[in-house]
């Protein structure tokens, strides 16, 4: 195996994955190049939505998929934004298309009243892994990384919600964080290490 789909369009998430992936040799193609459009996520759990769209971009590319969903959990606000972490701005009555600002301008906005020690969060990354479309045994890795949600942003690093989420361990903002470091701590880097033992016999 020297190629698999990655079923997103997001280049953050193709960086860091081509990133991890190459120690084994192994290309990530971003199933948009292979002609592979988004499918709708109906799934209401991170893992649905993730074997929708790991099985989706087999099925048209005929390669081993891998797909990511994850999001930003905020236990002030229930599990919000959750699922609907890269759209949450949406649900703002003429908000328009979401993008990362105004994802956060919408959760910063919301944690406006909330004191420090309850502003806990974590971003969690479920991965699956699918040999082919019709796979009855994909592969299901989950990953956490616990933080808090800052006041402000800070750093020029990563994407999504990383400017605002305060990782107390490494003292530091996940956006002002090399990729060096966050392949040590992230919920995607955690996920990819129990993804790639699960996988060790298809690597090699």
């Amino acid at each position: 195996m020297d190629k698999i789909v990655l079923a997103s369009g997001n280049q953050g998430k193709l960086n860091e994955f081509a990133h991890l992936f190459e120690r084994y040799d192994i290309s990530i193609v971003a199933q948009g190049s292979l002609g592979v459009e988004d499918v709708p996520e109906t799934g209401t759990t991170f893992v649905e939505n993730a074997i929708i769209k790991a099985r989706h971009a087999a099925k048209i590319t005929g390669l081993p998929a891998l797909s990511d969903d994850s999001g930003l959990v905020v236990e002030a606000l229930a599990g919000a934004p959750g699922i609907y972490s890269s759209r949450y701005s949406e649900s703002t009555p003429d908000a328009g298309d979401a993008t990362d600002a105004t994802n956060i301008d919408k959760l910063l906005h919301a944690l406006t009243d909330t004191p420090a020690d309850a502003r806990h969060a974590y971003f969690i990354c479920v991965l699956v892994f699918m040999r082919h479309a019709d796979d009855p045994t994909p592969i299901i890795c989950q990953g956490r990384w616990h933080g808090q949600i800052a006041t402000q942003r800070a750093g020029e690093q990563g994407f999504g919600y990383d400017p605002v989420f305060y990782c107390p361990t490494l003292k530091k903002h996940a956006a002002q964080c090399d990729k060096s470091e966050k392949s040590t701590v992230s919920h995607r880097a955690k996920a990819l290490a129990l993804l790639v033992a699960e996988m060790e016999s298809l690597l090699g």
